[in-house]
């Protein structure tokens, strides 16, 4: 008789963590573990912020899961479909070939997206900071506007250039600015022509306050530190329109900006659109407290795209938040629960308390609530940096982040743009189209 096959939808955060628990504790033979992603990759969101700034290297953020699932079968692929009816879902593999997939036990947790709003412009000029190539397309993309407001004599131009936007004040909206922020304060130090009262950093947040996973006074003692960085936040406010890169916000602000990042919250996945799983009215899959969908005793799910009741709030209607912190209990325990599934012992509730935040507010500065003690800048830098650095899966990826940090230390800031690997092509392409113009003295057809 062959094994069960348990079937892992998405390479997230919570797919790898519960991959490499199932590994670590099935026995030989007891199950087939199989994930599937779009990416061969993992991506740890909290160090985007970094990666971005360049105080850590981009491959040291991300996670081969081939290299860390060596006992599973890993599958790069897009699931359009999942007819749990049948237990079989539908894939296109990365040759373009369609095939239906079975399982015995399906775990759908392909995460979020960037839930954008219909605002003129929007799809056109903005951009997300959820994957590793957003946070460099990002660091590439700042610190060429400075590059080219150095060398304008444009006034309006240079205004534009050096004018930076970020929609949503949330943990992920917050430390990408303050990270993008702190890396520009430094770099334009090497240009004579531009100054830090150059640059024009907004944040927008359409609540009356930012970062609702801490307290109010952490939220504006947060508020606080951006604004003393010369960043203006602005509250209450949302934007109408971004048609060209011409901002105008609903308190009457209206300019130019050339660069705009959107990091106003996420949705569910929408591969989970077309499939027989109960969702609820945001998208998510409809769990137990044991991470089974509900209606099923085969089919679980965590993470963001899971709505679990929280078993610790006084509120029978409350929600477990999705963040880093539940997804990777929720993912533990659910390897857990579907070893004990499979061996026929009894499945364990998910419970846990949320312990705080933390966040990096650019570098040396932070904000934390833990426990309700407060921490706030160097204290709250170095936590952020730990607690993350301990989350961080497998040991070469936390040796070789580590290792970035230090060299930080004697080391300056690596502040260059590498435009090229957004279009890498592009000077072959325009040496190769280029005829009967005269070459260079002493260059041959060869080089």
């Amino acid at each position: 008789m062959p094994s069960p096959r348990v079937v892992i939808i998405g390479g997230g955060h919570v797919g790898l963590t519960l991959a490499l628990r199932l590994q670590k504790k099935l026995d030989a033979g007891e199950a087939r573990v199989t994930v599937i992603d779009t990416q061969p990759h993992m991506t740890y969101q909290p160090f985007l912020p970094e990666a971005a700034a360049g105080s850590l290297e981009p491959r040291h953020v991300v996670v081969p899961l081939r290299e860390a699932l060596k006992r599973c079968e890993v599958l790069t692929a897009q699931v359009s479909t999942i007819d749990h009816a049948n237990r079989c879902l539908t894939a296109t593999l990365g040759d373009g070939k369609v095939e239906q997939l079975g399982y015995d036990i399906l775990v759908p947790v392909p995460g979020s997206i960037s839930r954008a709003l219909p605002i003129p412009g929007l799809a056109e000029q903005g951009v997300g900071f959820k994957t590793i190539g957003e946070a460099i397309y990002l660091r590439n993309h700042v610190l060429s506007r400075l590059d080219i407001a150095a060398s304008t004599e444009d006034e309006r131009l240079r205004r534009r250039l050096l004018t930076f936007l970020f929609i949503g004040g949330g943990y992920a909206g917050i430390e990408a600015l303050a990270e993008l922020q702190s890396m520009a304060r430094y770099a334009i130090r090497s240009y004579p022509q531009l100054s830090e009262h150059d640059m024009r950093w907004v944040l927008v947040e359409a609540m009356g306050r930012i970062m609702p996973e801490v307290s109010p006074p952490m939220g504006e003692y947060t508020r606080r530190q951006l604004e003393s960085l010369g960043i203006e936040v602005k509250l209450n406010t949302t934007a109408n329109s971004l048609v060209d890169g011409r901002v105008e916000l609903s308190d009457g602000d209206v300019f130019d900006s050339d660069t705009i990042v959107w990091t106003a919250g996420v949705k569910p996945h929408p591969m989970l659109e077309d499939s027989d799983l109960p969702r609820d009215a945001k998208g998510r899959l409809e769990c137990t407290t044991r991470l089974q969908v509900k209606g099923t005793d085969d089919v679980f799910s965590a993470g963001d795209c899971a709505a679990v009741q929280d078993l610790t709030s006084s509120d029978p209607e409350a929600l477990t938040s999705p963040s880093a912190q539940h997804a990777v209990r929720q993912a533990k325990l659910l390897a857990d629960n579907i070893i004990a599934q499979l061996r026929g012992e009894p499945l364990h509730e998910y419970r846990h308390k949320h312990a705080g935040s933390v966040a990096g507010l650019g570098l040396f500065r932070g904000a934390a609530e833990v426990y309700g003690i407060k921490l706030k800048g160097l204290p709250a830098w170095l936590l952020h940096r730990a607690y993350h650095l301990m989350k961080m899966p497998t040991a070469s990826r936390k040796a070789r982040i580590l290792g970035d940090w230090l060299l930080e230390l004697p080391f300056h800031r690596q502040v260059v743009a590498l435009g090229e690997l957004h279009d890498p092509r592009a000077e072959f392409v325009k040496a190769a189209n280029t005829r009967g113009l005269p070459q260079p003295r002493g260059t041959t057809a060869a080089g």
